[in-house]
């Protein structure tokens, strides 16, 4: 539900700035359109450790419950916007931050609760089905997107209203705590020095997007570089505190841990590889492919969707099927295969042409899909796996910060890459394309003068924007020559030799940051499960056990007997199951205190 509210969005875009009156083209506007983009994802990677680290501490069940509830809340409130104009855009994008608030919470404590409820042979099919459905609910968006957006605007937002009510109602009903709760005081200035920190980060990376003077990207803007420098001066600052404090909101200890932080850089850098990728392939679509084939501007934003599927089909087979296997065999050899697979559809995709034939991209996305369905899965199970029963909130929320950062980061990369390839020959062919067909030197002169962030959100948007940028120009044209330059392939074709020149320069960021990622997930070691009702305990499935694998164990298991008090009082706690489960064993069908009565053995 979060990740198809959060792409659904992007695809209608263009129906939602005509539903409340905004031209986003407009020099005014482009803060508007990046912020309608991005904030809900800049909130949710900013909130998913302070909300995991309290899912430990007051029970993860607990946060999960309210984010639903929040989330739900919120998609009512921003179909019901009587504004118009720029009031309307940023009430909009008020309300998406605040709905990222619940996107947050549900994000941060649903893999840990997962890992609670399952044991440790079942949790790469349990994690890898939330994976996977997460992943391909970001491409199953656009399909809704483009569906629902030209009817009203208003139903991209309530669509996800009855899925948060029924998911709020049955998880009240039906979840109850099954995880360690570790009660603890809540690390304040660690809190508000992330925040602050990332908040700093990730604004910057936004606005170093737009055109800032002269040039045609904002990085050498002094607020960029002020919010980027100072942003990374206070997160160095949180790193000190979190090592001073008792109880510290990130847990900077659990880096000690190999399979965690082999997992962790490994999702990173997957995620700055494909997290561009689908505004790439929007672009592309949009913008090029489908305009040069026929189909309308104002149709593009549908079947670019569907176009896509492809992509979505991949995640689908390959994630439960990896996440099972992950079980057994343990993550290493699926998730750094993955990986390599990625690269080599990346490498495919760079190698076809602008207008390509679309059974050769359809395959190639199947392949993309696959590879990362194969390593989502089987990579996020062994992350959740290596971390102790008490701090698995903070250690998922930990990994989703990671991820979702790298996300806007690989956004602004993408962007940046595609608007450095525009820039080196976007004006000479815009100039003289227009003075070719009539149009006057000075409209022309100017037009080609335009940053070319105009002619990227354009084509983002599925917008024909020679018609908007020359207004009252064309009327003084032959009609053969307005008609031309308005119709399906004057812009496509201005725009496709420069926008392929960045599109092989992104492509091949991809493919290193994939190789790389591969070769993090090849260091993680073998299978690795930090049990805690069984101290040390390494899983040796896919092979026999070293002494380094059980000396790194017992680091970790040092650190649950240094709390052997707290765990044991815990252990008396309620845990996450279904009421049938909980009403069995007050039965007597289950042992009430297994991890007490283990450790009063030992």
């Amino acid at each position: 539900m979060v990740t198809i509210n959060s792409s659904i969005v992007l695809i209608a875009l263009p129906d939602i700035f005509r539903g409340i009156g905004i031209n986003p083209l407009a020099p005014g506007n482009t803060t508007i359109l990046l912020w309608m983009m991005m904030g809900f994802m800049v909130v949710t990677a900013v909130l998913v450790v302070s909300f995991g680290r309290l899912g430990d501490m007051f029970g993860r069940v607990r946060m999960f419950n309210m984010g639903f509830a929040i989330f739900s809340l919120f998609s009512v409130l921003l179909s019901v916007s009587w504004l118009q104009g720029t009031g309307a855009g940023w009430y909009l994008i008020i309300m998406r931050i605040l709905q990222g608030i619940g996107g947050a919470m549900l994000f941060a404590n649903s893999s840990a609760i997962l890992t609670d409820a399952f044991p440790a042979n079942q949790r790469g099919m349990a994690l890898g089905l939330n994976q996977v459905a997460g992943i391909a609910g970001s491409f199953l968006g656009l399909v809704l997107g483009g569906v629902l957006g030209p009817v009203d605007w208003r139903w991209v937002f309530l669509v996800s209203v009855p899925f948060g009510i029924l998911g709020t109602v049955w998880s009240y009903l039906k979840l109850r705590e099954l995880g360690v709760r570790k009660p603890a005081k809540l690390d304040l200035g660690g809190n508000l020095t992330f925040a602050a920190g990332l908040i700093a980060v990730l604004v910057g990376i936004t606005y170093g997007i737009q055109p800032y003077g002269s040039h045609v990207m904002g990085w050498t803007s002094p607020l960029v570089i002020s919010l980027i420098g100072g942003g990374l001066v206070v997160l160095a600052i949180f790193c000190w505190i979190e090592t001073r404090v008792a109880e510290p909101m990130f847990r900077l200890s659990l880096f000690r841990i190999r399979a965690f932080t082999a997992g962790n850089l490994a999702s990173l850098l997957s995620s700055l590889g494909r997290g561009g990728l689908m505004f790439i392939l929007i672009i592309w679509l949009q913008g090029i492919y489908l305009p040069i084939h026929g189909y309308s501007f104002e149709d593009t934003p549908l079947w670019a969707g569907i176009a896509m599927l492809p992509l979505t089909i991949g995640f689908l087979l390959a994630g439960p099927v990896s996440g099972y296997l992950s079980d057994r065999f343990g993550a290493r050899p699926f998730a750094t295969g993955g990986m390599l697979l990625a690269a080599l559809s990346f490498g495919l995709l760079e190698m076809l042409p602008v207008d390509f034939t679309y059974w050769q991209f359809a395959a190639i996305l199947l392949l993309n899909g696959i590879g990362m369905g194969l390593f989502a899965s089987p990579n996020r199970a062994g992350i959740m796996n290596s971390l102790p029963a008490d701090q698995r909130g903070v250690g998922a929320g930990m990994s989703a910060t990671f991820q979702n950062s790298a996300m806007v980061l690989s956004i602004g990369i993408f962007f940046s890459l595609i608007i450095l390839g525009l820039s080196s020959s976007l004006p000479s062919h815009l100039y003289n394309g227009l003075t070719a067909q009539g149009v006057p030197v000075a409209d022309a002169t100017r037009l080609s003068h335009l940053p070319p962030t105009a002619v990227m959100f354009a084509a983002l948007l599925g917008y024909n924007p020679i018609r908007m940028l020359l207004g009252s120009a064309l009327t003084k044209l032959p009609a053969q020559s307005a008609a031309y330059l308005t119709g399906h392939s004057f812009f496509p074709s201005l725009i496709s030799g420069p926008f392929q020149t960045g599109l092989q320069i992104a492509f091949d960021f991809s493919i290193v940051a994939c190789l790389i990622a591969a070769v993090a997930s090849l260091l993680r070691g073998k299978r690795y499960v930090h049990d805690e009702l069984h101290g040390e305990a390494v899983l040796a499935t896919a092979g026999d056990v070293t002494p380094a694998d059980i000396a790194s164990v017992a680091i970790a298991a040092d650190l649950i007997e240094a709390e052997a008090d707290v765990a044991a009082e815990a252990a008396a706690q309620p845990r996450v199951a279904v009421a049938e489960e909980i009403e069995d064993a007050e039965r007597g069908h289950a042992s009430p205190q297994p991890a007490t009565r283990f450790r009063r053995e030992r």
